[in-house]
């Protein structure tokens, strides 16, 4: 196997970033090591990024949240000298797998969805503090804050200019966030694009490309004024943050992987992954308190960054595998308990955090472009939130009845409030919503079925499962899906799944994602950005890329 990339780090081990914390305000510092790249044959030069500086970022976001929630506001800084960020490393991208480039396309952008989300999710605003050249993902970087402030000078500029100068276009959400979010007009969005040396200053706010400029002499004074600013006008509800701590986590020679609460099971002849996911390993919390005092340790919290991890390392490690298969095991009642404590303490600051990292993850499961299919067998407990798993992946099996041997307690399926609202998709609506798109009143006569626990023959009927079989039929039908399943082209599977996944309305997540998988995965294939004379191989040289002009 090739070098395993690992998702999980901490401040001690960061290369590229850097947190001052100074009362409700938090001042973060891209500061790259160009010499700390990922993998060899590239230099981080000039702020530029990939995936491993994505990782560190993404860690550092997790931990304001859980860590620091006495922060309200978090302002991202260059470390370096005129230069904020000079976005994907272009050295980086031109020796990448395809695949690999998708897939850190995909990566980069949820971790800007996640600190784009902070404010409505934890009251936590972000500035962009811009100054020198800010291009590409740097620009995709600042765009994805709640406010860009620019300094005004000849220096500093904003730029998307991949176009002209990549033959690819700015793929990970930056041309969604110009029109949809700054609501740039169109043509004047369309001259932005097509500039290698982006706008400055004045013109900037008027073709709302940044908030504000600030003249360079009282820049960081500003900065600061508006920090406060925005950290007064906060309701955010604060507390004494938990560690989190390093996962339990060790790999097996097969390729396994396994966690305190979730198992990674690796078929590789049938090409397909099993995840299995394990109920309450201890009582319920009794009190908020209590929760607070176990941190990391709590049961819905490990669950969720034990989950998170195994499907990043899926999508970045085990490319092959083209099914996963979600199993659970254990007590639907004790899964009930623990989340009841959530559910019934919205308003605590803890709560809200793993209430809203669950809604993150189940997100990261509907984008993983992998067959998914759930496996609800006796002993599982797919209830409350675990249940969404099985609205979130393209297919669902149920045992019904007894089956001769097997004395763990029948299959069910328990619904809770938390179904209804509580774990919206990226399409804004709920999986169940998502799920009965053509039928909404299925949706209301399931909030009758709160707190009953389903078995397979009610579930089925009332759409919660796909199939349901009996003991005669279960292994054949199962095993003759899974071998099928594996058999067919995965461009075709990334393609069909992609499509049916997010019915219902589009909205800025949804078209972000939409455009990624269309239009990334065809440009990144093409000559005329990757071919040996390609833009993406020639840049740096002086020399331009050599198109293939066809409009397609």
């Amino acid at each position: 196997m090739s070098k395993i990339i690992d998702f999980q780090t901490d401040p001690s081990k960061y290369r590229h970033w850097r947190a001052e914390y100074d009362g409700d305000v938090a001042t973060v510092y891209m500061d790259v090591d160009e010499n700390a790249g990922l993998f060899e044959g590239y230099q981080l030069k000039l702020n530029s990024y990939d995936l491993g500086v994505d990782i560190e970022l993404a860690d550092l976001v997790q931990r304001m949240r859980f860590e620091h929630p006495e922060i309200k506001v978090v302002v991202l800084r260059s470390g370096k000298d005129r230069v904020f960020c000079a976005g994907a490393n272009i050295r980086m991208l031109g020796g990448a797998s395809h695949a690999h480039k998708v897939n850190f396309c995909k990566f980069t952008n949820e971790t800007r969805n996640t600190y784009e989300a902070a404010e409505a999710d934890s009251r936590q605003k972000y500035i962009a503090a811009i100054k020198g050249a800010c291009a590409g993902g740097g620009y995709e970087l600042a765009l994805a804050c709640n406010h860009i402030m620019l300094t005004d000078d000849n220096t500093s500029a904003v730029a998307l200019p991949e176009v002209p100068l990549l033959a690819v276009l700015p793929g990970t959400g930056g041309l969604t966030r110009v029109t949809d979010k700054r609501k740039v007009r169109r043509d004047l969005a369309d001259v932005f694009c097509s500039i290698e040396e982006g706008v400055k200053g004045k013109r900037a706010v008027d073709w709302r490309l940044v908030d504000e400029v600030v003249s360079n002499a009282k820049f960081d004074e500003i900065v600061k004024e508006r920090a406060k600013e925005f950290a007064a006008a906060s309701g955010k509800v604060t507390g004494t943050g938990i560690k989190l701590g390093p996962l339990s986590r060790t790999f097996g020679d097969d390729g396994s992987v396994t966690y305190s609460l979730v198992e990674v099971a690796i078929d590789r002849a049938g090409r397909r992954a099993t995840v299995t996911l394990s109920g309450p390993d201890g009582d319920a919390p009794t009190s908020v308190e209590t929760l607070h005092a176990l941190g990391d340790q709590s049961y819905l919290l490990r669950l969720a960054r034990e989950l998170d991890d195994a499907i990043l390392h899926l999508r970045l490690n085990e490319m092959e595998l083209g099914l996963v298969v979600f199993r659970s095991q254990g007590d639907p009642a004790a899964v009930l308990a623990h989340e009841k404590l959530l559910l019934d303490n919205g308003g605590d600051w803890l709560v809200n955090e793993i209430l809203a990292y669950w809604k993150r993850v189940l997100k990261r499961v509907d984008m993983t472009s992998r067959s998914l299919v759930a496996i609800v067998e006796h002993g599982s407990c797919f209830a409350g939130v675990l249940a969404e798993l099985i609205w979130a992946v393209d297919r669902s099996y149920m045992m019904q009845g007894e089956f001769e041997g097997d004395n763990r307690p029948l299959a069910a399926v328990t619904l809770t409030e938390s179904n209804f609202g509580r774990y919206p998709m990226g399409n804004g609506l709920t999986r169940l919503q998502t799920r009965f798109l053509g039928n909404p009143e299925a949706v209301e006569a399931l909030r009758g079925h709160v707190g009953e626990a389903l078995d397979a023959e009610k579930a089925e009927k009332l759409g919660l499962v796909t199939f349901a079989f009996d003991d005669i039929d279960w292994e054949d039908e199962v095993r003759i899906f899974m071998e099928e399943r594996a058999s067919f082209s995965p461009d075709a599977m990334t393609g069909m799944e992609a499509n049916l996944r997010f019915a219902g309305p589009e909205t800025m997540e949804t078209r972000i994602f939409g455009r990624l998988t269309a239009w990334q995965n065809w440009i990144f294939n093409r000559p005329n950005a990757t071919g040996p004379d390609g833009a993406l191989q020639r840049y740096g040289t002086g020399v331009r890329g050599d198109y293939n002009m066809q409009r397609v």
